[in-house]
Order: structure tokens, then C-alpha cells, then sequence
């Protein structure tokens, strides 16, 4: 199978500071995170055909990122996937650019979730369908909770053991975030502090969980041979995968309630797209959904990082750490940004084409040719799971 791999190639990205933003508003995030992009591809908002505006609780129509950038008659559309949002959005770009629709694409990811009162650890206060609702609707931290329980009595961990084992993540994850002058926070953070922090949902802490934050997060998406007249370092694109599925799973006796089927056949479809036999050893550096330490956790055995039921021994070696045969989550992941869903992918997105080009800095992990992004996003009735993998030019 061969899709869209090596058929559309990023020259140019950006991305804001992520945060508690509360001096600026969704315009002064869009225009920060797309003229860093354009700026970085050099090109002028002038020569963008076509745009794709990801947002969920922004209330941005897609029309509004013409007007803001000044992008003149051009089509944009609005994407909203939750928390596949903004890797969606850039799938629509790349699809419309492999397509031949249009030779130049803007991608933008953009959220306040600090102005919405969010609380994240809370049902969603501005969704009307829950709102409605007269039964009680478990909140994400719990239903993470409840996984990793399962996955700790699954596999024989003592509480105490998995708690500390998905407690390494938040270290790591802090350890990386504290060289990514981007992130929300950059505070590295002893094991100690991480299993003593206040229980939110058992064995999940305050640590264990990500924050709430707003920033922005933009590509441009041209074709390899245009890509070539821009810049030497283009970063091509080698697959996007994305899943979307209704409840089966958990309606099935034998569903273990541990992994994301839709994350598992997400993966599988990326890496035929990608030609990638051993994604452990072909995947060079990955930013994963780790909204809770136990969903990136997981998603390494989902991914094929870990043998299933070994992950345990992985975080132990320090596997996935700066350093480590496949770093994951070089930036600080959504531990250190936050999540502002329509940003989050392309957040991603940002990190490993920096990592592909040489230019993370401190967080440079030498010899990367291939990188991985993923998201997850859902609830207990319906997961989505987006795969995108990047490379160099054969």
C-alpha cells in the first residue's frame, strides 16, 4: 500500500509558547504560530491556496483565519475531531495537496481552553449533549484510572509498583520539558514528588495528569517538487492513519479494557503506509497522547514499542528517555504543554520535524530519519486514534 507516502512534504511549521495565556487572545496565537511558519518555509501569507483551521471549543468559524492572516479569496475549512484535532487538520491539508486541489497549504491548530473554565479533570461544562444528560458521567480521569488498575492486575503489579512505574513517565516527560523552552512547564520532578503529589483518581496523581493550556501550532504542506525550490531540509510526509470507531470494543465479553484497539489498527495501517517492518528499531523518535501517564504507557505496547505486558521492564531501562534506544515525548509531551485540543497534534507535529531537521538543541536525538506522532481522543463508547509518520527524502 502506498497512500500518501512521499507525496507531500512540510516546509514550514510554528508554534507558540504553551500556557496560561491570558494576554492574548486566539488572533494573537494564530498570527504567532502561522508567521513563524511562513517565515520558516519562506513564503507569504499571499502565496497560501487553500487553509484548514482545527479548533474544538474555539468558536472560530473556519472563515475567520482568512481575515485574520489576510489570506485573501482562498478556501479554509474548519476541522474538529477532539483530541485528534490537530493532526486531522493537517491531514486535510496533505490530502488536499496530494490530490492536486492546491500546490501550497496552510494547516493552523489553535485553543483557549484557559478562557473556557475548563477544568480538565471534570466533565466538559460546554458540551451540551452531556449537560443533558440526567445520568452521572465518569470524568477522564477516572476512566484512565480504571485501565491502569486492570492493566496493574492484568499483568501481576502490585499498586505500589505500577503507580511508580507510570510515576517514572511524569519524570521523564518533566526531565525533557525542561528543555523545551515552549512548554507550559519546565521544572524537572523527582519520582518522590510525582508519588506524593494529591490523588486525583487512583493510582492517578496530580503529576499523572496533564494541564489545561492554550497555544497554537501551524504547517505548510507543499509538494516534494515545490518543497525543493524552498529549502534543502524539507521533511516529507511517510503515512497518516486515522481511525474512528462506535463502541464495538467495549461491547465485545472478551475486550480487556488495557489497550486501544483503534490505536493498535491505526498503527498497523500507518507503518504498511510507511513500509515499517519493526517499529521499535524503524521509528527513530515519537510524540504520543499522554494526556495520563498510563495512556502513554500503553501506547507503547499499542505502538509495538514494547512486547504486550512488558512495558513495565522498558520504563525501567529508560528505554523511551533522551538517550534511550527511542525517545518518546522529547519536548515534555502534553505533560509539560497542556492540552489545548486543537493545537495538541500539531504541537506534535512541530517537535518531530525539528528533531528530523537537526534542530531540537538539547533535545536533538542524534540520527533521527523517521519520527512518529500520535493522538488519542474519545470516550468509553467511541476512540479515535490519528497516526502520522515523517522522514527524509529517499
Amino acid at each position: 500500500m502506498e497512500g500518501i507516502r512521499d507525496r507531500v512534504a512540510i516546509i514550514g511549521m510554528g508554534c507558540t509558547q504553551f500556557g496560561e495565556l491570558w494576554e492574548k487572545g486566539q488572533d494573537d496565537l494564530i498570527i504567532e504560530s502561522c508567521y513563524e511558519a511562513f517565515e520558516d518555509a519562506g513564503i507569504e501569507p499571499k502565496d497560501i491556496q487553500a487553509a484548514w483551521l482545527g479548533t474544538v471549543y474555539g468558536g472560530l468559524l473556519g472563515s475567520r483565519l482568512s481575515s485574520i492572516l489576510k489570506l485573501g479569496y482562498v478556501p479554509v475549512t474548519r476541522i474538529e475531531n477532539l483530541c485528534c484535532t490537530g493532526t486531522d487538520t493537517f491531514r486535510n491539508a496533505c490530502y488536499a495537496v496530494a490530490a492536486g486541489v492546491c500546490d501550497i497549504a496552510l494547516a493552523c491548530g489553535v485553543e483557549k481552553l484557559k478562557d473556557t473554565g475548563y477544568e480538565g479533570a471534570l466533565v466538559d461544562p460546554l458540551d451540551s449533549e452531556y449537560r443533558s444528560r440526567s445520568e452521572m458521567v465518569v470524568p477522564p480521569p477516572t476512566l484512565f484510572a480504571l485501565r491502569a488498575m486492570r492493566y496493574f492486575e492484568t499483568y501481576g503489579l502490585a499498586p505500589e509498583v505500577g503507580k511508580e512505574t507510570i510515576g517514572k513517565i511524569a519524570v521523564k516527560n518533566h526531565k525533557h520539558g525542561a528543555l523545551s523552552p515552549k512548554a507550559q512547564y519546565r521544572r524537572e520532578m523527582s519520582l518522590e514528588e510525582v508519588l506524593k503529589a494529591p490523588m486525583i483518581a487512583s493510582p492517578l496523581g496530580v503529576f499523572d495528569c496533564c494541564g489545561v493550556s492554550d497555544g497554537s501550532a501551524a504547517a505548510i504542506i507543499t509538494t516534494p517538487e515545490i518543497a525543493k525550490k524552498y529549502r534543502d531540509d524539507f521533511i516529507m510526509v511517510k503515512a497518516l492513519s486515522m481511525v474512528n470507531n462506535s463502541a464495538q470494543p467495549v461491547l465485545n465479553d472478551d475486550y480487556d479494557f488495557i489497550h486501544f484497539v483503534e490505536c493498535q489498527i491505526a498503527s498497523k495501517k500507518a507503518y504498511a503506509e510507511a513500509g515499517i517492518k519493526d517499529p521499535r528499531k524503524e521509528v527513530h523518535v515519537a510524540a504520543v497522547h499522554d494526556c495520563f501517564t498510563i495512556t502513554e504507557f500503553v501506547t507503547y505496547e499499542d505502538l509495538g514499542f514494547s512486547p504486550v505486558g512488558k512495558a513495565k521492564e522498558d520504563v525501567d531501562a529508560g528505554t523511551f528517555s533522551l538517550g534511550g534506544e527511542l525517545p518518546v515525548n522529547t519536548d515534555g509531551g502534553l505533560k509539560c504543554f497542556g492540552h489545548p485540543l486543537g493545537a495538541t497534534g500539531l504541537r506534535m507535529l512541530y517537535e518531530i520535524y525539528k528533531q528530523l531537521q537537526g534542530k531540537a538543541g538539547s533535545r536533538q536525538v542524534k540520527g533521527a530519519d523517521i519520527g512518529l506522532t500520535h493522538n488519542l481522543a474519545g470516550n468509553p463508547d467511541c476512540y479515535a486514534t490519528a497516526i502520522t509518520i515523517l522522514g527524509h527524502r529517499d
